[in-house]
């Protein structure tokens, strides 16, 4: 009995503890449940609808998923829907390969390189200038420099090292990657330098008593150390690519196809339930690709 009594005291501030955290995570979850979990349920009920000329049935059939590979069967050629999955894989892996070498790069930099906190402040706040104007205006910004009359063609012109300009420079798949990379390393950036800032710096000292040289050291010690920033950076940058459809419609001149694309004409016109088959599936394969990274490092206990 006395046990009991002893124990009660206690237990009731941890179920209260446990009811007002509760009721802290509640307006968060509303939030999440009504903006995100909703509207996905419903893309995935309408993917499943039947649909004609005029109208949407409500009703559960396969027919969307089917249209969507419609002529995938012809094992001599790919379909459209493949090469397009393909291209915009294309993309994602260039993008991220680029962006992964430059977001490491700036991250050693700013982290070991750059001795005081103020100036990595300022440089890191440089990092972030790019968000200052809109997406568009950024990608608008590369026409006059890499167009056919643009200033990178007519410098090279005056320089006699090309004898016409370049016609590969935009509206290609080059100023679609370039642009890519441009707008979203950032996102690579960052979290690579969070996870640097927060090595000990006495494992480089131990790994150079220890005769490692700097190229080692880099490679045993700051990029195992830096994986989990690589993976959430890699995260951002490969679901963001994957969706995007603005920048490939910009900077491809209209001409190169892409899943969100695809998902944006559709919608446009009005085939709401072949571009929520569509959402579905690429929704799926990033869910994939992120499951695939985040086996890499668990991401909640290194965080």
């Amino acid at each position: 009995m006395n046990v009991a009594r002893a124990a009660s005291p206690s237990a009731m501030p941890a179920f209260g503890q446990g009811l007002a955290a509760w009721w802290q995570a509640a307006p968060l979850t509303a939030v999440f449940v009504v903006f995100f979990v909703v509207p996905l349920l419903l893309i995935l009920m309408v993917s499943f609808w039947n649909f004609n000329d005029y109208e949407l049935i409500p009703d559960f059939t396969f027919k969307s998923y089917i249209s969507v590979f419609k002529g995938c069967s012809n094992t001599q050629e790919l379909c459209v829907t493949f090469k397009t999955y393909l291209s915009t894989f294309k993309f994602s892996l260039l993008v991220w390969l680029i962006t992964s070498v430059v977001g490491f790069t700036v991250a050693y930099f700013l982290a070991f390189h750059v001795r005081t906190g103020s100036m990595q402040t300022v440089l890191f706040v440089v990092c972030t200038i790019p968000f200052w104007t809109s997406n568009v205006i950024r990608m608008i910004a590369w026409v006059p420099l890499l167009g056919r009359n643009g200033l990178v063609n007519q410098g090279l012109l005056s320089t006699g090292l090309i004898a016409k300009p370049l016609e590969w420079m935009l509206f290609s798949d080059f100023s679609v990657v370039l642009a890519f990379v441009h707008l979203f390393a950032t996102f690579m950036i960052v979290p690579i330098f969070n996870s640097m800032m927060r090595i000990d710096r006495s494992l480089l000292e131990a790994a150079a008593d220890a005769g490692a040289s700097g190229w080692q050291t880099l490679w045993n010690v700051i990029v195992p150390l830096s994986r989990t920033g690589i993976i959430i950076g890699s995260i951002f940058v490969v679901t963001i690519v994957m969706g995007d459809f603005v920048t490939v419609g910009v900077m491809g001149g209209q001409q190169i196809a892409s899943v969100g694309k695809i998902i944006q004409v559709q919608t446009s016109y009005l085939q709401f339930t072949l571009a929520a088959a569509n959402a579905v599936i690429l929704l799926g394969l990033v869910l994939m690709i992120i499951w695939a990274l985040t086996r890499l490092v668990d991401i909640r206990r290194e965080l």
